[in-house]
């Protein structure tokens, strides 16, 4: 797929909202934009997850999950990307579930969710998910007493399950900041990419969108 022109929708958290960039302009659904011509749309709300919070966040923001803010972006996408997954790790109450889960209330419902309400929407478009990068601290257990790697190895199930191109940025995205060296050159906070990580993501998801 040429980008130069095409609109895309970017779901995600607030890495996809730019937190880590110096500025805006620097994040990587910017850059990305910048450096192919396409039209982005940034639906990016930092802390928020896929999977719904059982308990209400202190700032209800974080509450607005992806299945839910899904719905309001626009219909006239070429392309949608979908970026989250870390802050369900990070500091989400959802259980993991099953794989015949159909609710927003666990996280493989929540992917059930999300993936059959843009297919619906986005017939004629491009969908690509991202699985989330590794972090500090990544294999501490969350409120399910699991890592990080559990809601990626989810993610990439999913995707499959409905036949969706994943890109797997655990596993390729050259960031892990448990390797100090590459924390201080890509993700000194250890989660959010600084300038050099976000346009290290760009340049791969539009390799990725270009070969869709």
């Amino acid at each position: 797929m040429n980008l130069s022109g095409k609109k895309i929708n970017f779901l995600g958290d607030s890495i996809t909202q730019g937190a880590g960039a110096s500025d805006i302009s620097k994040c990587y659904v910017s850059m990305l934009g910048l450096n192919t011509g396409a039209l982005v749309r940034n639906y990016g709300i930092g802390g928020t997850r896929i999977a719904r919070k059982h308990v209400p966040s202190e700032n209800p923001v974080y509450d607005q999950d992806f299945c839910l803010r899904a719905p309001t972006m626009d219909a006239d996408a070429d392309a949608v990307v979908v970026f989250g997954g870390t802050n369900d790790y990070g500091h989400g109450d959802a259980p993991l579930g099953t794989i015949a889960d159909r609710t927003p209330d666990t996280f493989y419902g929540a992917l059930h969710t999300l993936f059959t309400m843009l297919l619906t929407r986005y017939t004629d478009s491009k969908i690509l998910v991202l699985t989330p990068t590794h972090r500090l601290n990544e294999n501490d257990p969350d409120c399910n007493g699991l890592p990080l790697k559990a809601y990626v190895d989810v993610i990439r199930e999913m995707a499959e399950f409905y036949s969706l191109p994943v890109l797997d940025l655990y596993a390729a995205s050259g960031i892990q900041p448990n390797v100090p060296a590459m924390q201080t050159r890509y993700m000194p906070d250890g989660l959010h990419p600084n300038d050099a990580g976000h346009a290290m993501l760009a340049e791969m998801i539009a390799r990725k969108l270009e070969q869709m």
